[in-house]
Parts: C-alpha cells; structure tokens; sequence
C-alpha cells in the first residue's frame, strides 16, 4: 500500500535527523498508522513532515516536532 511505504520512508527521515533514535519508538512509529489521526481528506498527506488540520482549529503536530516540552519521541 501507498501509505504504508511513505509510513516508511517519513521513518527512515526521523531516523536520519536524530528524532526517532530508538528501536523501540521505530517499531511504534512503523505501527501506528497516523492517517487514523487526520480527516479523510488529509489522508493523502498524512506522512508530510508537517502539522495538518484536525478540525475545530486545531492541528496534528508534525512528525518532527518533539511530542513533548524539549523531548525527542521515545516510549
């Protein structure tokens, strides 16, 4: 599947900039398919490396964005 291969490839990102540094966090974010998070009209730039709208005014972050304060992703 398409998505599963950007899925992929926006992994394979994080990795190479120092976002996703553990096995652990690449195995999740392989697993966890992030256009579940977004309106269907998004889905098809669910693995951009940049915030989308969610609705309401509000956004899903962008995948290289820390999920937390200063944090890198880790589980």
């Amino acid at each position: 599947m398409v998505l599963e291969r950007e899925r992929e490839l926006l992994v394979r990102r994080l990795e190479a900039i120092g976002v996703i540094k553990s096995k652990r966090v690449r195995r999740a974010a392989l697993r966890v398919p992030r256009e579940m998070f977004v309106p269907p009209k998004y889905v098809r730039d669910a693995y951009r490396d940049s915030p989308l709208p969610i609705g309401e005014g509000q956004t899903i972050s962008a995948p290289h964005g820390p999920p937390g304060p200063g944090d890198t992703w880790c589980l």
